[in-house]
């Protein structure tokens, strides 16, 4: 694959990184940085990718990977899980849909990990049942059966 193709192919799936890395980590500044890791880390490893496979499937792999090891080592920091600081920040007018999102951020935060993780890559990535097993190395009835769970909640 020439190097143009794989740029072009990274430029299209970052509204769709954004979108998973928003909702894992909840901070616009953090999805940004995590999208800028994986791009890198997709860059320097592209000679690892299969030609043929699932690009997207690939690049949400190496988002995953990167979230949860930064969420390891950040995991000795004082956490704000029940956003006492973070609502205590000042916001400007005229974001009804801030809001919004921020309901449905706070709906999916409340979900059990295993089954918010399912339901971002199913329903925002847009990843099918079988690559999301494959991501998560699960079964795909397992898939399912956390993303129904997910969406009943």
């Amino acid at each position: 694959m020439s190097e143009a193709a794989f740029t072009d192919m990274m430029v299209a799936e970052m509204p769709y990184l954004r979108a998973f890395a928003l909702s894992l980590s909840g901070s616009a500044s953090i999805a940004d940085d995590l999208v800028q890791e994986t791009l890198v880390k997709a860059w320097s490893h592209a000679n690892s990718f299969e030609t043929g496979t699932n690009f997207r499937a690939w690049l949400v792999t190496i988002l995953r990977n990167t979230y949860f090891n930064q969420y390891r080592k950040l995991s000795r920091e004082v956490q704000d899980s029940d956003h006492v600081h973070a609502g205590q920040i000042a916001v400007g007018g005229g974001q009804e849909t801030s809001v919004a999102m921020r309901d449905v951020q706070r709906a999916i935060n409340m979900l059990p990990a295993d089954q918010r993780e399912i339901l971002l890559m199913i329903g925002v990535t847009e990843l099918s049942y079988e690559e999301a097993a494959q991501i998560c190395n699960i079964a795909v009835g397992t898939v399912k059966s956390r993303l129904n769970r997910a969406r009943a909640r």
